[in-house]
């Protein structure tokens, strides 16, 4: 196996943990269907993920997902199981792509671990601050849109995991920088009119 192929599906696995970061169903869904497609190659153990069923499956569990995220209260109930679900996730699609190379089943799911489940948490983490920020600056009444923002997200990544890895990891790196900063600005904002609430008049 040339260097190339896996670079590219290194970068594929790592682009689509990061996207179920933002969903947790929405990747394995896109991965599901292009492995059923013959766009993508799985590790034979993997195999079962571009079945029939669990297309039907990842597509039911995506759209309640992305459905139940829309309704106010319940997005923070789901960020509580969303979080562990996502690094299990991601975990699960960057194995598929490291046993696709031939990677060591003890390399191939410790690196999964590390990798593909780092990169969902880091991405869940920052979804998490994103709409409890929104909840503490705008009364929650901007999370319906930022949910509906993230959704799109991970049909973005995920499609452009698939179609040009290398390309989907720069997007996200430059989104994740832009999120991070505008968060770190909220944030100041924020702690500014705290003191000066504090401040004697």
């Amino acid at each position: 196996m040339d260097t190339w192929t896996v670079i590219t599906g290194l970068a594929l696995g790592l682009g689509l943990s990061a996207a179920c970061g933002f969903r947790v169903f929405v990747p394995l869904l896109i991965l599901s269907i292009a492995a059923h497609a013959g766009m993508v190659n799985l590790g034979q153990s993997m195999a079962w993920i571009g079945s029939n069923a669990a297309m039907i499956a990842f597509g039911c569990a995506a759209l309640l997902e992305i459905i139940a995220y829309k309704v106010p209260w319940l997005d923070h109930a789901l960020d509580t199981i969303a979080s562990p679900a996502a690094v299990i996730a991601g975990t699960i699609v960057a194995a598929s792509q490291m046993g696709a190379i031939g990677a060591d089943p003890l390399l191939q799911w410790g690196a999964a671990l590390i990798a593909g489940g780092g990169a969902a948490g880091l991405v869940q983490a920052t979804s998490v601050t994103t709409r409890a920020a929104s909840t503490v600056g705008t009364a929650g009444l901007l999370n319906p849109f930022i949910s509906a923002g993230q959704s799109v997200m991970s049909i973005i990544v995920s499609v452009m995991a698939v179609l040009a890895p290398i390309v989907a990891l720069i997007v996200l790196a430059v989104f994740l920088g832009l999120v991070a900063l505008v968060l770190v600005r909220l944030r100041g904002r924020l702690r500014g009119r705290r003191v000066a609430r504090l401040r004697p008049a």
